[in-house]
């Protein structure tokens, strides 16, 4: 029965509206060592939650945010979640990985936040894995705010840094600060769309006042500059200043607002989190211009049938974007957007068809609580069955939506318990793993019967290897690791004919399949195309054998591994009127498939990695030869200019040759060069000269 609508109720309506806009969810994005850990243990310290705690530096392994051991060791943050307020304004923070062996992550988290900050070093500018981030973001429609940091390195500038941001990220850059100083006496910032000064001293504390005479000239211009570029972008702003030859303040906030939120400019500032400067008006941004849950479009359902808005009285639909599986608790990470989430509820989770109850609401900061609204990140306990990417929603409006996409593991170790009496203990941490991170794959190989652990790189397994370490207590023995390849065809079958007959009682199920077998084009995004020409048979059958050929190409011909970019068309088929079902099609085309392979010239692709080298300029001729010698190839060199500057290369490397390398990059050049890799494709790989020669699996 509905509940009749009062003056009460619509005021509490609104009440409950008013607290949903003022939430903001956001994800601070980097490359590694860009600084977006200090920045935000620098926005919990400013916002009262590091009042009682001296001021984290990632550095320090002291950080609310780098809280596991693994990740102060290496001083990479894996996932933290944290919760502050702000004038007025409640901000979830989620400090994504930096690191492209955590790019599952990444993509996991970006799938239910609202905003971002891109967070990027001063000097070094627009680095490989802030590139892929962004892009990354771009692809969920994420709005994003950018933050320089390190403006008081040696060689830090702003304007280079936009450059870069312009020429690799997004046309429309908006710096809306002007630094005061450079360098060691970088000491605050103008803001040019309050026409103020904001500085800081060495303690901390910040002060406001008029713009420094000094700087009245260089002010005018870029807020001239400023308004000119939000003006080319904005209808209502470009009528204020067609009529008035310049824009009020409130004019440009809200431009700005609307370019961000809608993707068309990116709004830009400046500081030094290391050194406390800058922060504030990082969050003042933060809350005026990315979005609120209201403010974002409403979330469809994985089959564009349904939709949801942010409403608390609408049916509950919930994201689960991370679960924490221990061996005595298990917790829920969802991202709420529509409806009301209670203590004892009872959910629908449309992955399974289970209906779990949820039997604890806890906040980000672990707190219990008894509700949660849309727009809400929570952890629940309760869910048993749950996984990452499901969605759980109320059981009389059941609804799906779109998981999180999954990075394909690309490296592999055989792993084992160093005691034969932790075997099960171990069998069930990888369990755990597998649960917590989907882009961690636990396997039997099929010759040695060991089993194998895969990832995204050696340091997420160095990384899964430790927390099973450090949360079971199973010492756990890895091999040397291997590439995980990909099998392509070279040449095709046309015509291929495939006949199958299944027993079926005293009669037999009869299917023909004739299929057309095709590399497909270079450059196309699909890895399998799956085409009908044949008209006879029935929907459902066609389906069928779609669904069998996806299953013949988890296996290929050569040596079993996967097989990427098949074009299959399905040209002619049979069936028996009265014994053919979906079940015979599909195992027909599963089989006729590999037959049609096996037919067809195939070879084996490797992984390829974009390495990014800086090293002292007296050492990049060894580097360069070690490269080539790794069968890399050299896409630029930049010698560096003037004494004390440092060389920089990109290659293109098989994933496999780099096992190791940062190793040897230290010796070579004594602890002073460093590297970072991005995946880069396939490529064809080289027959193995004998067996066990190459990190191949």
């Amino acid at each position: 029965m509905r509940t009749p609508v009062t003056s009460s109720t619509t005021a509490g309506t609104a009440v409950v509206t008013a607290g949903i806009a003022a939430v903001r969810n956001l994800g601070i994005l980097a490359h590694v060592g860009a600084g977006q850990t200090t920045v935000t243990e620098r926005i919990l310290h400013l916002t009262g939650l590091g009042l009682a705690r001296e001021r984290g530096e990632a550095g320090e392994g002291i950080t609310v945010t780098d809280c596991r051991p693994q990740e102060r060791e290496p001083g990479i943050t894996a996932f933290a979640a944290v919760s502050c307020h702000w004038a007025g304004h409640r901000i979830t923070l989620i400090d994504t990985p930096g690191h492209v062996d955590f790019a599952g992550e990444v993509e996991r988290c970006l799938r239910v936040l609202d905003g971002a900050i891109a967070v990027f070093d001063a000097v070094a500018g627009v680095e490989p894995q802030s590139e892929s981030v962004w892009r990354q973001a771009e692809r969920h429609g994420v709005p994003r705010i950018a933050f320089v940091n390190k403006l008081d390195r040696a060689g830090a500038d702003l304007d280079t840094a936009v450059a870069d941001i312009r020429r690799r990220l997004h046309p429309h850059p908006l710096a809306v600060q002007l630094p005061i100083g450079a360098e060691d006496s970088f000491t605050g910032v103008v803001d040019l769309v309050h026409l103020r000064a904001l500085t800081w001293h060495d303690d901390g504390t910040a002060a406001q006042g008029p713009v420094p005479a000094h700087l009245h000239t260089a002010t005018a211009r870029r807020r001239r500059a400023l308004e000119e570029a939000v003006a080319e972008l904005h209808p209502r702003a470009l009528e204020e200043y067609c009529a008035t030859a310049a824009l009020t303040t409130d004019t440009l906030t809200t431009a700005l607002r609307d370019l961000t939120r809608t993707g068309e400019a990116v709004v830009v500032l400046c500081g030094s989190a290391y050194r406390n400067r800058g922060i504030e008006p990082l969050l003042d941004a933060a809350v005026a211009y990315l979005p609120s849950p209201l403010d974002i479009p409403p979330t469809y359902s994985a089959d564009r049938t349904q939709h949801r808005r942010a409403d608390p009285r609408q049916p509950l639909t919930a994201l689960a974007f991370r679960v924490t599986a221990a061996p005595t608790a298990r917790l829920t990470h969802l991202r709420l957007y529509a409806g009301t989430l209670r203590t004892g509820d009872t959910v629908l989770d449309t992955a399974t068809g289970r209906r779990e109850r949820v039997a604890r609401i806890l906040t980000v900061h672990h707190a219990e609580t008894d509700h949660a609204l849309p727009g809400d990140i929570v952890a629940v306990a309760g869910p048993r069955h749950t996984r990452v990417g499901a969605t759980l929603c109320d059981p009389e409006h059941p609804i799906t939506l779109e998981a999180p996409a999954h990075t394909e593991p690309v490296v592999t170790v055989t792993v084992e318990a160093r005691a034969a009496a932790d075997t099960d203990k171990l069998a069930a941490a990888l369990a755990r793993l597998t649960e917590e991170d989907p882009s961690l794959r636990v396997a039997t190989d099929p010759d040695t019967g060991r089993r194998t652990l895969s990832g995204l790189g050696e340091l997420h397994l160095e990384a899964a290897v430790d927390k099973i370490r450090r949360d079971s207590g199973v010492e756990a023995v890895t091999g040397r690791p291997r590439v995980a390849l990909r099998e392509a065809l070279t040449e095709g079958v046309t015509g291929f004919v495939h006949r199958h007959t299944e027993p079926n009682g005293a009669t037999a199920r009869f299917t023909r399949l004739v299929l057309d077998v095709h590399p497909l084009p270079p450059g196309t995004e699909e890895d399998f195309t799956f085409t009908v020409t044949a008209p006879r048979l029935p929907l459902e059958y066609v389906q069928a054998v779609e669904a069998g050929c996806r299953d013949a190409l988890t296996h290929g011909p050569l040596a079993g591994h996967p097989v990427t970019g098949v074009a299959v068309t399905l040209t002619d088929g049979a069936t028996h009127p009265q014994d053919s079902s979906g079940p015979a099609l599909r195992t027909a085309a599963r089989l006729g498939l590999r037959e049609a392979l096996r037919a067809s010239r195939t070879h084996l692709l490797e992984p390829l990695a974009e390495v990014d080298v800086t090293v002292p300029q007296d050492a990049l001729g060894t580097v360069l030869s070690d490269l080539a010698a790794r069968r890399g190839h050299i896409r630029s060199t930049d010698p560096g200019t003037g004494p004390g500057a440092t060389a920089k290369a990109t290659a293109l490397v098989p994933l496999a040759e780099l096992f190791g390398y940062a190793t040897l990059l230290r010796s070579r050049t004594q602890g002073r060069g460093t590297f970072t890799t991005r995946p880069a494709g396939y490529a064809p790989a080289p027959t193995p000269t004998r067996p066990g020669a190459s990190n191949w699996s």
